[in-house]
């Protein structure tokens, strides 16, 4: 919602009016929350049946929403998907709940009915007050329609997910896979077929597995994580490439997928959608990390793809994130899965050049990579680093004085090599 773009061609009363009424709603949230509660209590028996906790987190949508909506007519900015967030998560817990889809549909109008009624009782009877109500009905409608439709969204695809044969299926699929067998007959094989799971044995797939690490619902009634898992493992479900749907389930406190890969078996698009969908749940307050396996064609290798995909969740920071096997060397590979012994073994002069170059901003180490990815063409290293060719220079020398390693020796570059990407790696 495009709040600043409605106050064009209004007058300088009818904005100053305008402001003064979406200031005083917005003062009133609370009180709106719960006129929007009365209602929502009297006309939908569905809530009425509830338990204190549950009308409370009604509540605090209904005074969310409000302020939400009013906020950005404040600040004239437009509305986002995730400045609302917050009201899919909500949806995902009435479905979670048992609650019908016709009483959430009707509590939200009811909702929102509540709002306007608010805005035209502050708006009182002076012209200017009606005209700048007026002026509201546009942006305003957009912003119900917005909710509306990202929270109705949200609780059928959560209510999809939940739907007790296709997900009893989808899991009985998913411990035969690990055991290294595809279901021969029964629902578990018409499951696996409509995942273009044993259809073409050629067909790539890597193996996923993902964990919530946070959620920006804590105090929420219910098991706010159990219900994030679910969240993410619909969305996860959503990032086939190839037209195939990804088969995903949750398996106790984790997510694993199996996602066929592009036709000619490269991972980049599927890791990107991964990463976009990664961070589409990040803005909505569910924080993933995601591991991501090597490429398989038989289903025979899945269970080796399964403890693959594990091993790179091991990898990632506490932040999470998305590390996925195909796009590492086996080289960064090994730093990554380097242990203590390792970094105690790295030369303490050269540990304490890379701790003093960390906090100068890593120019030193960047020239290594650089100088190694050049194949120690330090002309090349320096156009990549866009430095002059005497910088480069410079600082090859100046890592030769504080490490006492000739970078011209193949030995010595490896080693301050691996002692950059341990001092890189997370610990």
């Amino acid at each position: 919602m495009s709040a600043g773009s409605h106050s064009i061609g209004v007058s300088a009363p009818v904005q100053a009016e305008r402001t003064r009424i979406v200031g005083s709603v917005f003062e009133h949230a609370h009180d709106i929350a719960d006129a929007g509660m009365s209602a929502i209590l009297a006309q939908v028996p569905g809530y009425a049946a509830r338990d204190t906790a549950f009308h409370t987190d009604v509540h605090d949508q209904l005074t969310r929403l409000c302020r939400t909506g009013l906020g950005a007519l404040l600040d004239k900015r437009r509305v986002t998907t995730s400045d609302i967030a917050y009201a899919r998560r909500a949806a995902a817990r009435r479905a979670q709940s048992g609650l019908t889809l016709v009483d959430y549909i009707s509590a939200f109008r009811l909702g929102q009915q509540a709002i306007w009624k608010s805005l035209v009782a502050h708006a009182g009877d002076s012209e200017a007050g009606r005209d700048a109500a007026l002026s509201m009905v546009v942006p305003l409608t957009r912003y119900c329609d917005l909710i509306s439709t990202q929270a109705a969204n949200a609780y059928l695809e959560f209510q999809q997910y939940l739907s007790a044969e296709a997900g009893r299926d989808s899991r009985e699929l998913v411990e035969c896979l690990l055991d290294g067998v595809l279901p021969d007959r029964g629902p578990q094989l018409a499951t696996a077929h409509a995942h273009g799971l044993g259809t073409e044995r050629a067909t790539a797939m890597v193996a996923v597995t993902a964990v919530v690490l946070r959620t920006a619902d804590r105090g929420q009634p219910g098991d706010s994580e159990a219900a994030a898992r679910h969240i993410a493992s619909a969305a996860l479900a959503r990032t086939g490439v190839n037209g195939l749907r990804t088969l995903s389930v949750v398996r106790g406190s984790e997510i694993v997928a199996l996602p066929a890969l592009a036709r000619d078996g490269a991972t980049d698009e599927l890791c990107a959608r991964l990463r976009r969908t990664r961070d589409k749940l990040h803005a909505e307050g569910i924080t993933l990390a995601i591991g991501v396996s090597t490429a398989f064609t038989e289903i025979a290798q899945f269970p080796r793809a399964y403890q693959q995909a594990r091993s790179a969740l091991d990898l990632l920071p506490e932040d999470g994130g998305v590390l996925a096997l195909p796009h590492l060397s086996p080289f960064r590979y090994l730093m990554l899965r380097a242990d203590d012994t390792v970094r105690q073994l790295v030369d303490p002069r050269i540990a304490a050049a890379l701790a003093e170059d960390r906090m100068r901003g890593g120019m030193l180490a960047d020239t290594i990579r650089a100088f190694v990815a050049a194949d120690m063409n330090l002309r090349e290293a320096a156009d990549a680093l866009r430095i002059h060719h005497n910088t480069a220079k410079y600082r090859l020398r100046r890592i030769q004085e504080l490490t006492g390693r000739n970078v011209r020796s193949v030995h010595d570059l490896v080693e301050l090599l691996v002692a950059i990407e341990l001092h890189a790696a997370p610990k």
